[in-house]
């Protein structure tokens, strides 16, 4: 999102000052080398309906690494894996009553074709889901990722964020029984560095292992932010750093309207990343229903994007301070590779290649019900002043397409000054 904003503000001939505070732009679409093999820290796909992506790359001119590919889902579910996302999947799925196959099905149906659902935003996930596809429908297809995504917050869950998920993966379907995502080639990196070119090249300083420790107002004006090394003057400030952050930013003023930042919450994320001798499944995605395995699913990244190895990634969303969040990574991979065993008994430990393991304390937002009017405006009350994170795509998800088009939004509300 601050690679974006800055892109948009180099264009609109600003003075641009980009400060980031990891060793690398791109946030959480920065790469990392894994074993020679440059990868994703954590894993990026591409939907149809993705269009701030899609208009970005054509700006840049990296439309042409754009790859589509045809994927499908799995789900495992009392010990057994079977294909997921189809009508004719869910009508094989064992153990689960017609009934309940109908109502998912119908629910699906609805979530893809009913555009106006405005009661979404003051009803929780939990309840809706229930409403729609029953209590075993719940128990069976929602409650464990729901559970171990969002922990305490579980029954917490705006039902408009779930909905908006469900409906921009349907879109990015060929057809009923087909599901098609993208990649770009090179990964997440290859549209990084043509921002950073982008950037670079139109005047854009770039400083890297800079974090942001406070932000200077006076007269209820933004004239610059404090860093360890350095005081920089700024007319404008985006900050794009996660909310929980912000307030430390402020704590040496008395801004009431500060406060409205605490009320956000965020999950943490530990995603292990694994290199294999072998195969998973043919799937990209599994969905897990299983009360032993403490993650919502597993990600099989190479049965999208062409790697020459098996790549998974297995997140564990955790609150930041959950004892299990500050276990050694030793132990994330050996239980990662429990999981994988259980979806693919031939597995062994000695099928990994390699392994790495990276944490967020702020990875996702907690969207629960009413989340809207939690959300403070992007344009502060001190002048110059945007300050918004992931939390701001609400009832979107997470994605590249939803910080590109946000990143954007904000720097085209800049006055210019230039």
């Amino acid at each position: 999102m601050g690679l974006a904003a800055a892109y948009q503000a180099v264009c609109d001939g600003h003075q641009v000052k980009l400060l980031e505070a990891s060793g690398e732009p791109g946030g959480m679409a920065a790469h990392f080398d894994f074993g020679g093999l440059s990868l994703e820290r954590f894993y990026h796909f591409v939907c149809r309906s993705d269009y701030a992506t899609l208009e970005l790359l054509q700006e840049l001119q990296i439309a042409h690494k754009m790859r589509w590919k045809e994927t499908s889902m799995g789900f495992y579910s009392r010990g057994q894996l079977i294909p997921w996302g189809t009508p004719l999947s869910l009508l094989r799925v064992p153990q689960c009553s017609l009934l309940t196959k109908l109502r998912y099905g119908l629910f699906i149906f609805a979530c893809m074709h009913r555009r106006d659902w405005p009661a979404l935003e003051t009803t929780d996930a939990r309840s809706w889901l229930t409403r729609w596809c029953g209590r075993e429908g719940y128990e069976r297809f929602w409650r464990s990722l729901l559970d171990y995504k969002f922990h305490q917050y579980a029954d917490r869950v705006s039902a408009a964020w779930i909905r908006s998920r469900i409906r921009r993966v349907g879109e990015s379907r060929k057809s009923m029984m087909t599901e098609e995502l993208g990649y770009l080639e090179g990964g997440s990196k290859t549209l990084v560095d043509a921002l950073v070119d982008a950037v670079v090249a139109r005047g854009c300083e770039i400083h890297l292992n800079c974090p942001v420790q406070e932000l200077l107002i006076e007269e209820n004006q933004i004239t610059g932010v404090r860093t360890p090394d350095r005081v920089w003057p700024a007319q404008h400030v985006i900050s794009t750093m996660p909310i929980p952050s912000v307030p430390k930013l402020l704590a040496s003023r008395d801004l009431p309207w500060k406060h409205a930042y605490e009320r956000i919450h965020s999950m943490g994320v530990c995603c292990v990343v694994l290199k294999l001798r072998r195969s998973v499944s043919p799937h990209f995605w599994i969905n897990i229903e299983d009360i032993s395995v403490e993650i919502p699913g597993v990600i099989e990244f190479s049965n999208l994007r062409e790697l020459g190895s098996t790549i998974v990634y297995i997140p564990y969303y955790l609150p930041a301070d959950h004892p299990k969040f500050a276990q050694t990574s030793a132990t994330f991979i050996s239980e990662s590779m429990q999981c994988l065993k259980k979806l693919n008994p031939q597995l062994t430990q000695e099928d990994i290649l390699d392994a790495a393991v990276f944490r967020l304390k702020h990875a996702q937002p907690v969207c629960e019900v009413g989340f809207a009017s939690l959300l403070p405006p992007i344009q502060t009350p001190v002048r110059g002043l945007q300050i918004a994170d992931t939390c701001f795509y609400y009832p979107e998800d997470r994605s590249i397409a939803e910080s590109v088009r946000l990143g954007r939004k904000m720097a085209r509300n800049l006055t210019s000054t230039a």
